[in-house]
């Protein structure tokens, strides 16, 4: 079985997709540290993160099992993990690596921005995951530990320029699948949460 989660940045995708992975014993990929783990070593290498073949060439070297969520959540590799996302040439690239992924047994989770309309658009269960943008920043801002309200504006105007950026892209535009199931977290905890997407697998299971 293949769950894809789509949503938009700081929605709760990683964290939702893990737990659900957990629960059935499925393989989970975070298909967002893909694009992030390209913009980290672009950075490093002082490369352009607007230049398509350094992205490129990053990409080719990518290992999976080696991504790490913790060194590639700094905010400056999310913002270029949003540009290089936006490269068709990138996208294109990236897609066997995730569709291999996908095939793995018994089952995976697989969330970002098009998995369910462009990885796996055939997948058994696809969750569209939103949240208001003002809610995204505070859980955001709380994951960072930054309590102060200049911070929160910064990450709020982040989300905002994220979400216009993933929406309007022309390579696989952040959208609802239209078989997807729609979960606004906006008033739901993680737990909450959890618990619903559990429901909405179990449904179709």
């Amino acid at each position: 079985m293949i769950i894809a989660i789509d949503g938009p940045a700081a929605s709760g995708k990683g964290t939702l997709g893990k737990r659900l992975a957990d629960h059935y014993g499925y393989h989970h990929l975070d298909t967002g540290l893909l694009y992030r783990a390209v913009a980290a070593q672009v950075l490093d290498e002082a490369g352009m993160v607007d230049d398509p073949e350094s992205a490129i060439a990053a990409a080719q070297n990518l290992r999976i099992e080696r991504l790490d969520p913790v060194q590639l959540g700094r905010p400056e590799i999310a913002e270029a993990a949003s540009r290089v996302a936006a490269m068709p040439a990138l996208r294109a690239a990236l897609v066997a690596v995730q569709r291999a992924f996908a095939a793995k047994k018994p089952g995976v989770v697989l969330d970002g921005r098009d998995i369910g309309t462009v990885i796996c658009p055939d997948a058994e269960v696809k969750i569209f995951l939103v949240a208001d943008p003002e809610v995204r920043a505070r859980r955001r801002a709380a994951q960072l530990g930054a309590h102060d309200a200049e911070a929160f504006a910064r990450i709020l105007d982040d989300i905002r320029r994220r979400d216009e950026r993933d929406i309007h892209r022309a390579a696989a535009p952040l959208r609802q699948a239209d078989d997807a199931r729609l979960l606004d977290t906006t008033a739901l905890d993680i737990e909450a949460a959890f618990r619903a997407a559990v429901d909405i697998v179990d449904e179709r299971r």
